[in-house]
């Protein structure tokens, strides 16, 4: 690849590490070992365009409906059309959520201030003492970063969601080790990682996540749209 893709671009990329799609580029799942359940509209915004996506079970009729609905404010924080997407849905199904945050791709030669260590099958007993819950997610989470102190990781980035062109960062770091840095030295050897296996590193939260948000900052990492979903 010569050069990074644009915003649309890295929005089509991120929809397509997130969830599994049928031949009508409906979605059919959360793109991860362990399930779990899809939103049932995906709205990407960038500055080109937007991306939208529908679950499986959203009926057709409510899928040209809220096609009619346009988006005409790119830059704001959340949809113009939040209020509508969400009165159309709930009254097809009861909503259990709504999601929106930025979203954003991680520069190459990102360069940690702290050592990190790939994580795999040989020495994921560094996970133990507070990260136990990731343990079966080593296999399928690669590549899998930590950051180590006193032969324990307290800050860990692992690929949630992957396809052959993007990985998308999952991140946490011990309650007691947080508003250190480490998630940001974390991330970024995960994004190197990432780079060198030839993919882009993506990275996503939500507007709620201050300190998510700051890690982002500090790595420079370039906003190319925002995201919205609703389950």
């Amino acid at each position: 690849m010569t050069s990074d893709p644009n915003p649309l671009e890295l929005m089509q990329m991120h929809v397509a590490a997130l969830y599994t799609h049928d031949a009508r580029s409906r979605i059919e799942a959360i793109n991860q070992w362990s399930g779990g359940t899809a939103p049932r509209f995906f709205l990407g915004r960038t500055h080109l365009g937007v991306v939208r996506r529908y679950r499986t079970d959203v009926p057709d009729d409510l899928v040209a409906a809220m096609e009619r609905s346009r988006e005409d404010d790119p830059d704001s924080h959340r949809p113009t059309q939040e209020r509508e997407y969400v009165r159309m849905l709930a009254a097809h199904a009861p909503i259990e959520r709504v999601w929106v945050g930025p979203a954003f791709c991680l520069p190459a030669n990102v360069i940690p201030r702290e050592q990190t260590v790939l994580i795999d099958a040989t020495n994921a007993d560094l996970l133990r003492g507070g990260f136990e819950a990731w343990l079966p997610d080593v296999p399928h989470a690669q590549p899998f970063v930590a950051v180590i102190e006193s032969g324990r990781a307290v800050s860990i980035c692992a690929s949630v969601r992957i396809t052959a062109a993007a990985h998308e960062a999952g991140v946490e770091t011990l309650p007691a080790h947080r508003g250190k840095g480490h998630a940001g030295h974390a991330v970024a050897g995960w994004a190197n990682a990432v780079r060198a296996q030839g993919a882009i590193a993506l990275y996503s939260t939500s507007w709620d996540n201050a300190a998510s948000q700051r890690v982002a900052g500090k790595l420079d990492a370039s906003m190319f749209g925002v995201d919205f979903h609703v389950t």
